[in-house]
């Protein structure tokens, strides 16, 4: 496994124990942005990713889903972001 994918791998399983409930999500989020900016794609991933971990971290200030901040479609999209950027990694 390449050290990209690895990097990435990481970050998954980051994401899985958060969604368990078995890793903060502020220690997810602080793993994810240190961890993104060393993979080599291209700027729109990022920008993707800042917006999704931003809206993550608003989320948290309610104690319930509200319409606009469901933490579990944003954790689903995390899920989406990792599938693309582990495609796109892993071509030639």
């Amino acid at each position: 496994m390449s050290a990209d994918l690895e990097i990435l791998s990481r970050m998954t399983d980051a994401l899985t124990a958060c969604t368990q409930g078995n890793l903060p999500q502020s220690e997810m989020i602080r793993l994810w942005r240190n961890h993104a900016a060393s993979l080599p794609l291209p700027e729109k991933y990022g920008e993707v990713l800042n917006n999704l971990l931003d809206r993550i971290e608003a989320s948290a200030l309610f104690n319930e889903e509200s319409c606009s901040f469901s933490q579990k479609d944003l954790l689903d999209s995390l899920q989406i972001w990792t599938d693309k950027a582990q495609a796109k990694l892993s071509a030639p």
